[in-house]
């Protein structure tokens, strides 16, 4: 993917994406259940920063060839 400036925009419909600031498309999606908004006491956009954050940074360290990618420690939780 080119080097390009990305933005964390709230949707009116409450979905949070991550897209280039110069397109209209998604790169990623987050879609929050009213109960995870409630438990996380209307922190979720902040949330979402957070999880963005560290998948672009992962997503980087991938591009780079700095990332461990043994399959067999592939246990999502």
């Amino acid at each position: 993917m080119p080097t390009s400036f990305l933005e964390i925009v709230e949707l009116p419909d409450g979905r949070i994406e991550l897209r280039r600031a110069e397109d209209e498309g998604s790169l990623v999606t987050l879609d929050f259940s009213e109960d995870a908004k409630v438990f996380l006491q209307g922190q979720h956009v902040e949330v979402a920063k957070a999880m963005l954050s560290v998948g672009v940074q992962m997503a980087g360290r991938l591009v780079e060839g700095d990332f461990n990618t043994d399959e067999s420690a592939r246990v999502l939780h």
